[in-house]
């Protein structure tokens, strides 16, 4: 089986992520294909059996590269599709409500998942818009990121990769 795992990140806590997924991915399934790339590089997925699509998000939509990445693969989707999305930031993580587009991709790729995870804040790395985002949020740096959620949904995503698609022995 040959899984992708593409990421839009603007400072690298979603990469981050997506390559600790594939890791999580490669323990559970050792004989399977994992492939890590950026959403703008995930141009053709028909060779892959799985996706996990995930982006940064922010003022609540994901990033143009996840976006226009999950609109190509609409026509063609890999027979199973998870969406990851990354961005609230603080304790309790803020905003608390699901990125404006993503009910909608999730149902053009036909994703089996879509679980939002806690993001990182570094305000040296951000720009001056975002700075000013962040201030008006009043939101502490830090990595609110917990690697203990995202080990159990790639957990989820390994046990579900190894039940057998109806027609089809698991694994193929």
């Amino acid at each position: 089986m040959r899984i992708l795992i593409a990421a839009a990140s603007r400072h690298g806590s979603t990469a981050e992520i997506a390559s600790h997924i594939a890791t999580a991915l490669r323990g559970a399934l050792p004989s399977d294909s994992v492939d890590v790339v950026a959403a703008a590089e995930a141009t053709d997925v028909t060779s892959y059996d799985a996706l996990v699509l995930g982006s940064a998000v922010y003022m609540g939509r994901w990033l143009e590269e996840a976006r226009s990445a999950a609109a190509r693969i609409t026509s063609n989707p890999p027979r199973s599709v998870w969406l990851f999305s990354s961005g609230p930031i603080g304790d309790p993580p803020k905003p608390t409500e699901a990125p404006a587009e993503v009910s909608d991709i999730v149902t053009s790729v036909n994703a089996r998942d879509h679980r939002v995870f806690a993001g990182s804040l570094d305000r040296h790395r951000l720009g001056l818009a975002e700075k000013a985002m962040v201030m008006a949020l009043r939101v502490a740096d830090g990595d609110f990121r917990d690697w203990s959620e995202i080990d159990a949904w790639a957990g989820q995503i390994a046990s579900e990769l190894r039940q057998p698609v109806a027609g089809k022995p698991s694994g193929t």
